[in-house]
């Protein structure tokens, strides 16, 4: 007789971590964000090929870190700095 009647606010969800990972250990296109910068980076598939000219080139003295937060290089800005706050990354995008 009584149905039960469930907030999906309140819900228990299931939330993952983000995977941090160094710049050669990128196999898959998608967007990414560098942890102590903010930076957002767009990898297309493109850029993934092997024996071709890398489109991305970055150099630095420090080692650069990174969390896929998309698996579409061409998320929105909005969801893809929503995504940053899901997971306490503060984005400089």
């Amino acid at each position: 007789m009584g149905t039960e009647v469930r907030n999906a606010s309140v819900d228990p969800q299931r939330r993952t971590r983000l995977r941090e990972l160094g710049w050669q250990d990128i196999t898959e296109p998608g967007a990414y964000v560098e942890v102590g910068s903010g930076d957002l980076y767009r990898i297309p598939k493109e850029a993934l090929i092997q024996g071709s000219s890398p489109l991305i080139r970055k150099e630095s003295a420090g080692a650069s870190r990174l969390v896929q937060i998309s698996p579409n290089p061409f998320v929105t800005t909005f969801e893809a700095r929503m995504v940053c706050a899901e997971n306490n990354v503060a984005p400089n995008f």
